[in-house]
């Protein structure tokens, strides 16, 4: 099986909280990686999904880092041609103005699962393997 690295980075406060629009992206992506699992499997490629938490200190010295994805290498907005943007946030993110992806004109606080889904099979097509089988003898 070829793997499809997914990172996946947010805020965690130091009283482990975070924040309605990473822990709403949490929950879209943990329906996206079951459905690619099953969707990728036949074609010999496992999603593989890390979690890693940035601290108040880092967060506050940039926000944008804060809900951001990379699959394969690669940040989400590329795989989707997408803009990032910024707006304000709530409670754990304080005044800070944290990471939106702008897709054809709309803006996504929130990842939702079909965007992630959609980033995730473009970079799942470039691992296939375009190496031509041997005719059958």
């Amino acid at each position: 099986m070829k793997s499809l690295p997914i990172i996946w980075q947010r805020l965690v406060s130091s009283g482990g909280n975070t924040c309605d629009r990473c822990h709403a992206t949490y929950q879209e992506m943990q329906s996206a990686i079951s459905k690619l699992k099953e969707a990728l499997r036949p074609l010999g490629i496992e999603p593989t999904l890390e979690i890693r938490e940035i601290n108040e200190k880092s967060f506050k010295a940039d926000p944008s880092e804060s809900n951001r994805i990379w699959i394969a290498g690669r940040p989400m907005e590329e795989w989707l041609g997408a803009r990032v943007g910024s707006s304000r946030c709530c409670s754990v993110c304080g005044e800070s103005e944290c990471r939106t992806v702008e897709v054809e004109g709309t803006t996504f606080e929130t990842i939702p699962e079909k965007l992630f889904l959609k980033a995730a099979l473009v970079a799942s097509s470039q691992l296939l393997d375009l190496t031509p089988e041997a005719p059958p003898r």
